[in-house]
Protein backbone atom coordinates (compact mmCIF):
# COMPACT_ATOMS: atom_id res chain seq x y z
CA UNK A 1 0.00 0.00 0.00
CA UNK A 2 1.37 3.20 -0.91
CA UNK A 3 2.70 5.65 1.66
CA UNK A 4 -0.70 8.15 1.30
CA UNK A 5 -3.02 5.73 0.95
CA UNK A 6 -1.81 4.17 4.11
CA UNK A 7 -1.94 7.37 6.61
CA UNK A 8 -5.29 7.76 4.90
CA UNK A 9 -6.77 4.30 6.24
CA UNK A 10 -4.95 4.94 9.24
CA UNK A 11 -6.24 8.71 10.27
CA UNK A 12 -9.74 8.40 8.65
CA UNK A 13 -10.12 4.49 8.35
CA UNK A 14 -12.07 1.89 10.26
CA UNK A 15 -14.54 4.14 12.24
CA UNK A 16 -17.59 6.65 11.51
CA UNK A 17 -16.54 10.64 10.86
CA UNK A 18 -19.31 13.46 10.91
CA UNK A 19 -17.90 15.67 8.15
CA UNK A 20 -19.12 19.58 7.14
CA UNK A 21 -19.09 20.68 3.90
CA UNK A 22 -19.57 23.63 2.45
CA UNK A 23 -21.03 24.54 -1.88
CA UNK A 24 -19.93 28.08 -2.51
CA UNK A 25 -21.56 29.36 -6.46
CA UNK A 26 -20.57 32.19 -7.59
CA UNK A 27 -21.11 33.07 -11.08
CA UNK A 28 -22.87 30.13 -12.10
CA UNK A 29 -19.62 28.16 -11.02
CA UNK A 30 -19.09 25.74 -8.05
CA UNK A 31 -15.90 26.11 -5.57
CA UNK A 32 -14.06 22.50 -6.03
CA UNK A 33 -11.00 20.57 -4.41
CA UNK A 34 -8.65 18.10 -6.22
CA UNK A 35 -7.59 15.69 -3.76
CA UNK A 36 -4.70 13.62 -4.18
CA UNK A 37 -6.05 10.29 -2.62
CA UNK A 38 -2.95 8.01 -4.17
CA UNK A 39 -1.15 7.26 -7.07
CA UNK A 40 -2.99 8.61 -10.08
CA UNK A 41 -5.96 8.70 -7.95
CA UNK A 42 -8.09 11.96 -7.40
CA UNK A 43 -11.77 13.31 -6.13
CA UNK A 44 -13.03 16.36 -6.19
CA UNK A 45 -15.14 17.68 -3.74
CA UNK A 46 -16.23 21.04 -2.37
CA UNK A 47 -14.55 22.23 0.95
CA UNK A 48 -14.84 20.45 4.20
CA UNK A 49 -13.49 18.36 6.71
CA UNK A 50 -14.01 16.35 9.88
CA UNK A 51 -16.04 17.91 12.69
CA UNK A 52 -13.60 18.50 16.17
CA UNK A 53 -15.75 17.24 19.14
CA UNK A 54 -16.56 20.63 20.92
CA UNK A 55 -16.84 22.81 18.44
CA UNK A 56 -20.17 23.60 16.84
CA UNK A 57 -20.93 22.86 13.23
CA UNK A 58 -21.21 25.97 11.83
CA UNK A 59 -17.49 26.40 13.48
CA UNK A 60 -16.22 23.38 12.13
CA UNK A 61 -17.44 24.43 8.36
CA UNK A 62 -15.68 27.92 8.68
CA UNK A 63 -12.37 26.28 10.44
CA UNK A 64 -12.25 23.97 7.45
CA UNK A 65 -13.36 26.69 4.16
CA UNK A 66 -10.88 28.62 5.85
CA UNK A 67 -7.69 25.85 5.97
CA UNK A 68 -8.63 24.59 2.46
CA UNK A 69 -9.36 27.76 0.73
CA UNK A 70 -8.20 30.87 2.81
CA UNK A 71 -11.71 32.10 2.08
CA UNK A 72 -14.33 33.45 4.87
CA UNK A 73 -17.46 31.86 5.13
CA UNK A 74 -21.49 32.68 6.52
CA UNK A 75 -23.38 29.65 6.47
CA UNK A 76 -26.79 30.28 4.22
CA UNK A 77 -28.74 27.01 4.54
CA UNK A 78 -28.66 23.31 5.19
CA UNK A 79 -28.82 21.12 1.82
CA UNK A 80 -28.35 17.40 2.69
CA UNK A 81 -26.74 14.51 4.47
CA UNK A 82 -24.64 12.11 2.71
CA UNK A 83 -23.43 9.26 3.76
CA UNK A 84 -20.14 8.29 2.66
CA UNK A 85 -19.14 4.41 2.55
CA UNK A 86 -16.34 3.00 1.13
CA UNK A 87 -14.58 0.30 3.03
CA UNK A 88 -12.55 1.44 5.22
CA UNK A 89 -13.93 4.76 4.67
CA UNK A 90 -17.42 5.91 6.34
CA UNK A 91 -18.42 9.08 7.17
CA UNK A 92 -21.98 10.57 7.62
CA UNK A 93 -21.42 14.10 5.62
CA UNK A 94 -23.78 17.59 6.03
CA UNK A 95 -24.10 19.80 3.27
CA UNK A 96 -24.25 23.63 3.63
CA UNK A 97 -24.62 26.37 0.77
CA UNK A 98 -22.26 29.36 1.75
CA UNK A 99 -21.37 32.72 0.51
CA UNK A 100 -18.09 34.46 0.89
CA UNK A 101 -17.54 36.78 3.29
CA UNK A 102 -13.97 37.40 3.25
CA UNK A 103 -10.79 35.97 2.27
CA UNK A 104 -8.32 35.50 -0.41
CA UNK A 105 -8.86 32.27 -2.47
CA UNK A 106 -5.46 30.22 -2.11
CA UNK A 107 -4.85 26.39 -2.29
CA UNK A 108 -4.90 25.87 0.97
CA UNK A 109 -3.74 22.35 3.13
CA UNK A 110 -5.31 19.76 5.63
CA UNK A 111 -3.26 20.18 8.98
CA UNK A 112 -4.63 16.27 9.74
CA UNK A 113 -1.93 14.72 7.09
CA UNK A 114 1.88 14.83 7.08
CA UNK A 115 3.31 17.96 4.73
CA UNK A 116 4.76 15.42 2.28
CA UNK A 117 1.37 13.88 2.22
CA UNK A 118 -0.99 17.22 1.60
CA UNK A 119 -4.15 15.85 -0.40
CA UNK A 120 -4.89 19.26 -2.02
CA UNK A 121 -3.66 19.23 -5.19
CA UNK A 122 -5.51 21.86 -7.22
CA UNK A 123 -8.68 24.10 -5.93
CA UNK A 124 -10.97 26.20 -8.53
CA UNK A 125 -14.57 27.36 -9.63
CA UNK A 126 -16.05 25.16 -12.03
CA UNK A 127 -19.32 25.23 -14.51
CA UNK A 128 -21.55 22.30 -14.93
CA UNK A 129 -19.83 21.40 -18.58
CA UNK A 130 -16.08 21.58 -16.35
CA UNK A 131 -18.04 19.08 -13.87
CA UNK A 132 -19.55 16.93 -16.00
CA UNK A 133 -16.03 16.60 -18.09
CA UNK A 134 -14.47 14.59 -14.65
CA UNK A 135 -14.83 11.11 -14.51
CA UNK A 136 -17.60 9.70 -12.05
CA UNK A 137 -15.12 8.13 -10.08
CA UNK A 138 -13.31 10.98 -9.41
CA UNK A 139 -15.82 13.53 -7.65
CA UNK A 140 -18.24 13.32 -5.25
CA UNK A 141 -21.28 11.07 -5.59
CA UNK A 142 -24.01 14.32 -4.58
CA UNK A 143 -21.96 16.10 -8.31
CA UNK A 144 -22.17 12.83 -10.29
CA UNK A 145 -25.16 12.99 -11.83
CA UNK A 146 -26.22 17.02 -11.46
CA UNK A 147 -27.84 18.89 -14.25
CA UNK A 148 -27.44 22.35 -13.10
CA UNK A 149 -26.70 24.18 -10.05
CA UNK A 150 -30.09 25.26 -9.65
CA UNK A 151 -30.01 21.47 -8.76
CA UNK A 152 -28.31 21.93 -5.66
CA UNK A 153 -30.48 24.41 -3.92
CA UNK A 154 -33.40 21.93 -4.12
CA UNK A 155 -31.45 19.34 -2.82
CA UNK A 156 -33.12 17.83 0.35
CA UNK A 157 -33.02 15.26 2.64
CA UNK A 158 -30.67 12.31 2.88
CA UNK A 159 -28.75 10.56 0.03
CA UNK A 160 -26.42 7.32 0.06
CA UNK A 161 -25.27 6.56 -3.85
CA UNK A 162 -24.22 3.13 -4.45
CA UNK A 163 -22.60 2.55 -1.04
CA UNK A 164 -19.60 -0.11 -0.88
CA UNK A 165 -21.09 -1.84 2.59
CA UNK A 166 -18.73 -3.27 5.05
CA UNK A 167 -18.96 -6.93 4.78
Amino acid sequence: MATLEKELTDKFGGRLRTRVNGILIENNSVLMIRHRMGPERYFWNVPGGGMKYGSSTEDNLKREFKEETGLDIRICKFVCVHEYLETPLHAVELFFLVERTGGNLQLGTDPELDKKNQLITEIKFLTIDKLHLIQKDEKHPIFQGIKSLKDVRKWNGYFNFENKSIK
